[in-house]
């Protein structure tokens, strides 16, 4: 069993954070100052910070200091913990000392990728592709401008759950009578709320869950709510996240087109139909094709496409498979995720990690999978990490050309304003710090999780935002 003294701070968050990445899940026993890893090596480490900024890690053998500049405290300690954890277990992340889930803010403080590697031990590989993001990030992060506001409408009732899935999302076969009520609560919250919006809107991003679940009728209703409540400017950006194939109609397209809809996600997650039907998604990698081939004879320009690297029952080469059969569909953009232990999946920890790589080396398959979509021209616009990700990988969005989400930017950047309807939602405000150019200060508005007590208390969470963003009628 690992365990780590914390002495002369109090940072269990970082601590565990990079304790996770070696051994497991660690516990915090803040009472004691410890963190201890019961699948970690048989060993006790002192992580110690001093009054003139250094950090050392030391073990009754070793000593463990970075000799060079100092970081931020927090970075520090870090830093000097990863430093001793690699070395006792001879392993290295291709991230580093890099824990947060957002290393392209990092990447924004250097000027070159070499010193993501030498000051965070960040892979070469991965230092490139953290300072290429972070500068596409940037720039799609121009567009939207401080002031403005971005908005997401959550829906979150899939046609079934995910093995490796435990968001909020209920499975829509047990909760069909709540569906009706759950649209209309939703549509009561946003023309609440709309008429106190005096601010310019940016992106808009209907998402779940899979929003297609809803039946025609009640899809075309809420698309008619968003757009006569909001004040949607023909440069404002709104992406459905259309998500499986098998919940999208020929009806649900019109609306969409009908309303000016040009962004929507059609996600398949692999291209292999045996994969898909053993997760527990009802619909074949030919349901995706032919939806969005569909999609794309009806106008939709920019669709996106998600794969998830790391499934079980496939290996590496399969999900690079996947990847060939999305580049030939050629979708404006193309989002590579990794797959990552979700805390109430049914899915083991055990299974999604593959420590011993019996479905191949998925480093090697993401790797090829970003290869391939460079050579066809995609880049990558933005970026980011979970914790409990198969061999500490990341998420990637690709994209052709100027298409990149500028919601996924700027909800992910924590620099743009988010107000979110809907059960589960969050909505944040963000604001500048003097001296920072890329970190904001945030505070958080949760909306109540459970869907059907969301709908009993509509009126609450819609008056619960107005208050928060302050807005005036």
């Amino acid at each position: 069993m690992l365990e780590v003294i914390l002495k002369g701070h109090d940072k269990f968050y970082g601590v565990s954070d990079v304790v996770r990445m070696f051994c497991g899940v660690p516990e915090e026993v803040k009472e004691h100052g410890r963190v201890i890893a019961p699948e970690g090596p048989d060993i006790l480490l002192i992580n110690e910070l001093f009054e003139d900024g250094r950090s050392v890690t030391y073990s009754p053998e070793k000593e463990y200091e970075f000799d060079g500049e100092l970081l931020e405290p927090g970075r520090e300690i870090k830093r000097s913990l990863y430093m001793a954890l690699s070395d006792i277990t001879s392993k290295k992340m291709p991230w580093g000392c890099l824990t947060g889930i957002r290393p392209t803010l990092v990447a924004c403080e250097e000027d070159s990728p070499a010193a993501l590697e030498e000051k965070y031990f960040v892979r070469p590989d991965k230092a490139q592709l953290a300072f290429e993001t972070s500068r596409e990030e940037q720039k799609i992060l121009s567009l939207v401008p401080e002031n403005n506001l971005c908005i997401y409408i959550g829906i979150p009732f899939c046609p079934s759950r995910c093995e490796y899935c435990s968001f909020v999302s209920s499975d829509i076969s047990c909760h069909m009578d709540r569906l009706k009520n759950y649209e209309a609560a939703l549509e009561r919250e946003i023309k609440t709320v709309a008429s106190s919006i005096n601010r310019p809107i940016s992106a808009i991003y209907i998402g779940g869950g899979t929003p297609t679940v809803l039946e025609e009728k009640e899809f075309s209703s809420l698309l008619d709510s968003v757009y006569s409540n909001l004040k949607i400017s023909p440069e404002c950006e709104v992406t459905v996240e259309a998500g499986r194939p098998d919940t999208i109609t020929d009806g649900k397209l019109i609306s969409m087109r009908e309303h000016g809809i040009t962004r929507i996600c059609i996600n398949p997650q692999t291209m292999r139909s045996e994969t898909l039907a053993r997760l527990g998604r009802k619909h074949s990698a030919e349901d995706t094709v032919r939806v969005y081939r569909q999609a794309s004879e009806m106008g939709f320009g920019l669709i996106n496409m998600d794969l998830i690297a790391g499934l079980p029952y496939e290996n590496a080469e399969e999900h690079v498979e996947s990847t060939r059969r999305l580049i030939e569909l050629a979708p404006a953009n193309i989002t590579v995720h990794t797959l990552y232990k979700k805390r109430r999946a049914a899915m083991s920890r055990e299974k999604v990690m593959d420590i011993e790589m019996a479905r191949g080396r998925l480093d090697d398959s993401v790797a090829a999978s970003y290869a391939l979509l460079k050579e066809a021209g995609y880049h990558p616009y933005y970026m980011y990490r979970q914790k409990d990700t198969g061999h500490g990988l990341e998420n990637t969005g690709f994209a052709k050309g100027d298409t990149g989400n500028l919601y996924n930017v700027a909800m992910m950047s924590d620099c743009r304003d988010v107000l979110s309807f809907g059960a589960g939602g969050m909505s944040k405000r963000c604001f500048a710090q003097e001296g920072e150019q890329y970190k904001h200060r945030v505070e958080r508005c949760p909306t109540i999780k459970d869907a059907l007590t969301y709908i009993e208390r509509v009126d609450e969470m819609a008056e619960k935002k107005i208050s928060f963003f302050e807005m005036q009628g």
